[in-house]
């Protein structure tokens, strides 16, 4: 089977669709490739496992890598052809048995040959690349059946990445063209959609007007910062607010570990809220059905409905959380924690995507995620994600690097802002120092520093 002959049988089995798509990225696409059902066809999954030989059998390498799960089985066919042993990564954490991310045998040296069903930015491919590597394994080259990338090549060049494709964008358009399989004016509004991917973003777009309240809030401050005010006594609450809550942009409470809340705590709140100009972050972590948490924010002791200008939510109930909480009421919103940064959470990718597309289809409803990182890099990668232009809180933020005795991981200053984040949340940084004022003047003029550097660039 050769590469045009592909592309038609492709066409054939509904692997190359046209309409509307929205992408991991959110983008909306006017084309989709869909290779995982090639599997079904034998002829079909026999031809491309011939064209990826062929494409490889010269090149230098020990293993052979396919990404779950559309490239696994494709992977598993060519390495059989050419004798050489497979591995891959496992998707999802094993909680049972050895554990470990990546399957198969290998040795540490061995170089690896990584093969994919098509790239589109480049991201997860070197996702993949920097697992593998941390086991020891080297990874220079990519191979990929379609290449559906602007600039996937030049990406992955920036990293010593190599991508070798089978065929390109270009070549299937020219295809199936060629067989009168698609119009002249799709062929257009796929090279004006490929030209300019951006305009077919949400990025562009505030979905969420409290979305943009904070942000004017954030330059009209001056500051990044939100104090997470862990404390259990109001006497001590209101000292540390006296001292520091003019240089945050939020506040964020646990109003249940206040051990003599009363009736004079929260009027008393909204004062220093409107004298010192911050927006109040009750983190509830909200995440029950719909109908127990319309309850619990709008009644019970302390009315968070009442006086909070958001709060923060999991979504592992799905939407009906976000519809118990907001439903019928205007000027509020959450904060969804999309990550977190406690160590061994059991938060993962597929849970973290879940929460993207359900900020997708209700905007209205999250002004932004919470997310924590291993790195700027790791954070980046996260925000990009974003379904439109939600804000990134980043937690766990301290002046330096460490971890507490209950695993919680602190990334730097610099770490967050770099890697995107609108706001950084410190609470014991700031909390345990024997000066708060100055300390929480410090993490707001570094953080506010990077954002602008970061804004021009």
């Amino acid at each position: 089977m050769n590469k045009s002959e592909f592309i038609l049988k492709l066409k054939k089995t509904g692997a190359i669709k046209f309409g509307e798509f929205t992408l991991k990225s959110g983008v909306i696409s006017p084309f989709y490739f869909d290779l995982r059902g090639v599997i079904s066809y034998p002829e079909v999954l026999d031809g491309v496992v011939e064209l990826l030989v062929e494409k490889v059998k010269n090149m230098e390498f020990d293993l052979i890598a396919g990404i779950p799960y559309t490239a696994l089985p494709i992977a598993t066919l060519v390495a059989s052809k050419l004798n050489k042993p497979l591995i891959y990564i496992r998707k999802e954490e094993k909680s049972y048995g050895s554990g470990g991310k990546v399957i198969g045998k290998f040795q540490k040296g061995n170089k690896c040959l990584v093969i994919d069903d098509l790239i589109t930015t480049g991201a997860s491919k070197i996702e993949s690349a920097e697992e593998f590597e941390r086991q020891g394994i080297k990874v220079k080259d990519f191979v990929v059946i379609i290449d559906r990338s602007i600039q996937g090549k030049i990406d992955l060049a920036k990293r010593n990445y190599r991508l070798h494709s089978l065929i390109s964008l270009n070549f299937i358009l020219e295809t199936l063209e060629k067989h009168n399989l698609i119009s002249n004016s799709k062929i257009l509004e796929i090279q004006n959609f490929t030209s300019k991917p951006t305009k077919n973003s949400n990025k562009n777009k505030v979905t969420n007007q409290l979305t943009k309240k904070v942000k004017d809030k954030i330059h009209q401050k001056q500051s990044n910062l939100i104090l997470s005010l862990d404390v259990t006594k109001q006497q001590d609450f209101f000292e540390i607010l006296d001292k520091v809550g003019d240089q945050i942009v939020m506040l964020k409470t646990h109003i249940d570990i206040i051990t003599d809340f009363d009736e004079k705590f929260i009027p008393k709140l909204l004062k220093y809220a409107k004298k010192q100009n911050f927006f109040i972050l009750e983190d509830r972590k909200f995440a029950d059905i719909g109908n127990t948490v319309n309850y619990q924010y709008k009644e019970g002791v302390y009315k968070i409905a009442d006086w909070a200008d958001f709060v923060t939510a999991h979504l592992i109930a799905g939407a009906g959380t976000l519809h118990g909480l907001f439903d019928n009421l205007e000027g509020k919103s959450a904060f969804v924690l999309a990550r977190m940064s406690s160590q061994g959470n059991l938060i993962n990718e597929n849970y973290t995507r879940k929460c993207f597309e359900i900020a997708r289809q209700f905007p209205q409803f999250i002004t932004g995620f919470i997310g924590h990182g291993k790195n700027a890099i790791d954070i980046q990668r996260f925000k990009s994600k974003f379904p439109g232009n939600e804000l990134l809180l980043v937690p766990g933020v301290k002046l330096k690097r460490g971890h507490d005795n209950l695993g919680q991981q602190y990334l730097t200053v610099k770490d967050a802002m770099d890697g995107g984040a609108d706001c950084i949340i410190v609470g014991r940084g700031i909390l345990k120092s024997s000066n708060p004022r100055s300390e929480a003047k410090l993490y707001r003029d570094l953080a506010w520093k990077i954002y602008q550097k970061n804004s021009k660039e």
